[in-house]
Formats: C-alpha cells, sequence, structure tokens
C-alpha cells in the first residue's frame, strides 16, 4: 500500500469499547470478576474490583465536545463507531488518514489482583488483533501492557510480538514501579531484542477518578491555568529523563521509544535543561549522592538515536525542527478525541507544512511512521 498520511496517535477508548468485551473472554473463572458496565450517578462507568475506570457512553447519549460530535448526523444512538471497523475506515478516509496507529485506553486499568489483570490485558490485546485484523495495512494497533508488572508486560511482549503486533504502550506516567526501575530490565531487554517500539502515551484519569484540583472562580481564568501548568506531555519527563540518567539508554541502545501525543514545542527546552544538569554534574556544580555512573552521551544525544515523538496542530513545535531529529518526529490527529484535528486534518497539515521541504513533509506525515512500524 502507498502510504500519504499516517496518523502515529489514535484512540480505542474505554467509553466505546464493546461492553462485553471481558466478560465474554476472560476465563471462565474470572468472569464473575470480569470488568464491566455499571449503571451509577454519573452515568454508565467501566467498574472493577470496585474501582471505577472511566465512562461507558457510545454516541448519541449526550457526551458532547469529542472530534465526532463535530460529525452531525453521521452518529446514531449507541453507536459504537470507532470500534467498528468498517465505520471507522469512513472517518479515517473522510479526513484522508491512510493508516492510523491505534492507543488503548489512557484511564489506567486498575486491577489489584494479578491474574485477572494478566488475563484482561491478553483479552483487551486479542481483541484488538481481530480489530485490526479487518485492514491490517490501515489499522496499527498499539497492545496495552501492565503498568505495574514488568514481568508480564514482558510476557504479554513475547506473545503478542509472535501474534505480528508492531507497536506496545505502557502507560509510563502511572507505572508503579518506574519504568527505569531495576525490575523492569528483563522487560528492557526483551523489548531491544525484539526491535519493536515501545510507545509511552499520556495517561488520564476521568471520570469518577477525577480529583478536582483548586482553581480560579474565573472559568476562563481556570482553564487557561490547566492549559498552562498541566500540559500533559510533561509526565513523561520523568520517565524519559529516568530511562536517561539510570542508564537504561546506554544498556539499551537499540530500545525504541515513542513519546505518544506529547507534542513538540516543550521538548527543546526539556533537552536543555537535562544537559545543563548533566553538565553540572560533571564538571562537580551539582553535588548527587549516592549516583553511580553517569549517563554516557547527552541527553540531547539520545533523542535523534531513540526517541520518536508525535504531534497534532502544534505550530510552535514545527517552527523547532532545526532543534528536533527530524527523523524522529510523526504526525497524528488524536481521532477521536476532543483535541483532534479530525475531520479538517487536512487543511491542518497544510498550514502546519508552510515553508516546510517537501522530503521532510513526507517524512513527518508518514516515512517516519512507516520505518518505525514496518509498513
Amino acid at each position: 500500500m502507498e502510504y500519504r498520511v499516517i496518523s502515529a496517535d489514535d484512540h480505542i477508548d474505554l467509553r466505546w469499547l464493546p461492553r462485553n468485551l471481558w466478560q465474554e473472554r476472560l476465563p471462565v473463572a474470572l468472569r464473575e470478576r470480569a470488568p464491566c458496565v455499571v449503571e451509577t450517578e454519573k452515568g454508565m462507568h467501566w467498574q472493577c474490583e470496585g474501582t471505577f475506570w472511566g465512562a461507558w457512553a457510545p454516541y448519541g447519549s449526550g457526551i458532547s465536545q469529542w472530534a465526532l460530535d463535530r460529525a452531525g448526523d453521521i452518529l446514531k444512538e449507541g453507536e459504537l463507531r470507532t470500534t467498528t471497523p468498517d465505520l471507522r475506515l469512513d472517518d479515517m478516509d473522510r479526513d484522508g488518514v491512510d493508516a492510523s496507529v491505534l492507543y488503548g485506553p489512557t484511564d489506567p486499568l486498575k486491577i489489584a489482583d494479578p491474574e485477572l489483570r494478566r488475563a484482561s490485558y491478553e483479552a483487551y490485546n486479542d481483541w484488538l488483533i481481530e480489530f485490526c485484523a479487518h485492514k491490517p495495512e490501515r489499522l496499527i494497533g498499539a497492545a496495552q501492557l501492565s503498568m505495574e508488572d514488568p514481568l508480564a508486560a514482558r510476557d504479554e511482549l513475547v506473545r503478542l510480538a509472535k501474534k505480528g503486533m508492531r507497536h506496545f504502550n505502557v502507560l509510563a506516567a502511572r507505572a508503579d514501579p518506574p519504568v527505569y526501575d531495576a525490575s523492569w530490565e528483563p522487560f528492557w531487554d526483551c523489548a531491544e531484542e525484539t526491535g519493536l517500539a515501545i510507545g509511552f502515551h499520556l495517561a488520564v484519569e476521568t471520570g469518577l477518578n477525577r480529583t478536582p484540583a483548586a482553581e480560579s472562580t474565573n472559568p476562563v481564568v481556570a482553564r487557561a491555568t490547566r492549559f498552562a501548568q498541566n500540559h500533559p506531555g510533561y509526565q513523561l519527563i520523568e520517565p524519559i529523563a529516568g530511562l536517561i540518567f539510570t542508564g537504561a539508554l546506554d544498556r539499551h541502545p537499540n530500545l525504541k521509544l515513542v513519546m505518544a501525543e506529547s507534542g513538540l514545542a516543550w521538548i527543546p527546552n526539556f533537552i536543555q535543561a537535562m544537559n545543563r544538569l548533566l553538565n553540572r554534574i560533571r564538571m562537580g556544580h551539582e553535588k548527587m549522592d549516592g549516583i553511580e555512573r553517569l549517563p554516557d552521551l547527552l541527553p540531547s544525544e539520545y533523542f535523534p538515536r531513540q526517541i520518536w515523538m508525535t504531534f497534532q496542530d502544534d505550530f510552535y513545535g514545527i517552527k523547532m525542527l532545526n532543534i528536533l531529529p527530524e527523523d524522529k518526529v510523526m504526525w497524528a490527529s488524536d481521532y477521536p478525541h476532543p483535541a483532534s484535528t479530525w475531520p479538517d486534518s487536512q487543511g491542518i497539515i497544510e498550514k502546519l507544512m508552510e515553508g516546510i521541504a517537501p522530503n521532510v513533509q513526507k517524512k513527518l506525515l508518514f516515512g517516519n511512521a512507516s520505518a518505525l512500524y514496518g509498513l
């Protein structure tokens, strides 16, 4: 297939997953405790072991501000449009997107019992494989891996690599233990050996899990403050800095990482700050007790070697391509989230690409993703 536009970050959300996904796919002995949809004061929500994950709300149920709410009369009551293959492909065609990398729920799947957790991740990933099989050259699933159990994540990576999965996701910002802890080393060994990319997508606490923060009584000021102070990409600072400063990327120089939905504009400042810190430590201007070994390279050198980034309508970020490694930057639409460029991606892309050399445009729009995922 000839690609012209690949969206490197789109979504399959809890809110529109088949409500019987886990109840039908888990082993019989676990089905009574399977994740399920229950009625709450705030509508239908996913629940597992008494913990609420996020909303289940098919289109037409009153949910507003999602990208598909811009689509007018194509929406039908109770329709799981994003998880119905033909309808999703129709939406991709409408937006001029040839292939889509599909990240799973950004709401952490909080499951305390290790057996139930393993089985639930496996059930979701098997469903994802079947979903993508409708058009495997266009639907590129990102398997969801455990953020609490590094060995379970490794085992699932091995299982799914044998089934042909091209991409994997760990909600690194919520990982416990953190992804740079020694317990993750077997996972990173395996990821490097397979040569398959590991995504760190942003994690979102939604619905009944969200804790309101103190904010201005002026709604516009409150909204602006949340945007300025809580840029979601910032949650990737600790995982990436951790992997660099603990030497994980030195031990795994062929590891491929994707900062999914990170945006671009803030990353040069992040890299500069890490470079400055490392140089100060090397010169003895910063005292760091307990550090056995410093990174072999400057943080700025790991990005062009092994860290990819995705962006949407990041006009300031695009202006920084003379700083960022252009081979590691990938456009995305973020369908069907509220911030998505769908269904106007082509117009936004045209504006974003003004002044960008044609060969660089090809890298950003499809070349880098095609190479990373072996399309």
